[in-house]
């Protein structure tokens, strides 16, 4: 499956070492004024080669619109097409790996599905195809800024340093002014963990907290469409992903229902709020205006630099060389790619026929 969402749809193409990479929007409204410096802002972001602690390979990844938005730059209500060019490939440096499995990549499931893969980069299943959700998010993202909501994604975890505390005052004090409690010197911390790991040839796991603000209540819609459930399925979409929760999360199982009720109250301006946000700012699978926020988890980039051993296509032992360009932590890039899927999600939620009006 390549297309995401219902009402508000994304169809992605192309392969790490393939020629381009690009996507199809498809349902955004009509009339909406692009600010194309801003997309370039986002795309820059995700943008592989600017930082010593990720992948060296360097792309340009600037936009070539191909449809759907008008020479003034409004959006037509038609099918939106963007692509970029893939230029850095080095498409040699995978050849050794051509006939051999790599551990925790998708070379021998890819195999078993379809029979053939393109080892190069890892064809499909490499991250470089995140460059179209990004696109397309901030797009989407300017229709939202319409409706004065807000989507804030940061890393909040790598290895073994993660930040606490981070959903404080959205849980406990949601009549403050809502944010993720995440400090300089634990930003600090986490961006020290990934420089240890790229420097011993290793990588680790992280996680990105996100925030989203001036969601109305009523967004969502019961029982196969939650909206957790919605956020949940988009964010296990991204490469990498490997646990998702919101509001109080695993740590529901372990309280009790008098401690976490969140009691509905009004506010000045007789708004109907919770005292409490252990919600996340979702009941019902619907949202009830508070704050929602969700943190995803990462593994390890699978790629390291170390030999590892593994198996041939015809099934012989052999070592697979310590070669490549990778990210130590990918949780790290990760943070533009949550925000894009959490835009995505929202918008498509918005423009169903039961809400957009």
């Amino acid at each position: 499956m390549n297309t995401f969402g219902r009402n508000l749809r994304l169809t992605t193409f192309g392969e790490s070492h393939g020629p381009a990479v690009g996507g199809v929007l498809d349902g955004l409204p009509a009339g909406l004024r692009i600010d194309f410096d801003e997309i370039e802002r986002q795309v820059a972001r995700r943008r592989p080669g600017q930082s010593a602690l990720t992948t060296a390979r360097t792309e340009s990844d600037m936009p070539e619109w191909l449809s759907g938005i008008s020479p003034e730059g409004i959006t037509l209500g038609t099918p939106i097409a963007f692509m970029t060019r893939n230029r850095d490939q080095r498409s040699k440096d995978y050849d050794a790996w051509a006939d051999m499995w790599r551990p925790n990549h998708a070379d021998f499931t890819y195999e078993a599905r379809y029979g053939i893969r393109d080892h190069r980069g890892g064809g499909r299943a490499s991250a470089r195809e995140t460059f179209a959700r990004v696109v397309a998010a901030a797009i989407v993202r300017q229709w939202l800024d319409t409706r004065d909501i807000n989507i804030e994604a940061a890393l909040c975890g790598a290895g073994k340093e993660i930040a606490t505390g981070v959903f404080d005052t959205l849980m406990y004090h949601p009549e403050l002014s809502p944010c993720l409690d995440i400090t300089p010197s634990q930003t600090e911390a986490m961006y020290a963990a990934i420089a240890r790991a790229k420097a011993t040839g290793d990588s680790i796991g992280g996680s990105v907290a996100v925030i989203i603000t001036g969601l109305p209540a009523g967004v969502g819609s019961p029982i196969y469409a939650k909206l957790h459930a919605c956020l949940a399925e988009a964010m296990m979409s991204i490469n990498a992903a490997k646990g998702f929760e919101y509001g109080l999360g695993m740590a529901a199982a372990a309280a009790s229902g008098i401690t976490t009720a969140d009691i509905f109250t009004t506010d000045s301006k007789n708004n109907v709020v919770t005292t409490t946000n252990y919600s996340g700012g979702i009941q019902g699978g619907i949202s009830n205006g508070m704050p929602i926020y969700f943190r995803v988890a990462f593994k390890p980039t699978p790629t390291v630099m170390q030999s590892l051993p593994t198996l041939t296509r015809d099934r012989q032992p052999t070592t697979l060389p310590a070669s490549g360009r990778h990210d130590p932590c990918v949780a790290l890039r990760a943070v533009p790619v949550v925000e894009a899927m959490t835009v995505l999600t929202i918008a498509d939620a918005l423009l169903s026929d039961t809400f957009y009006r």
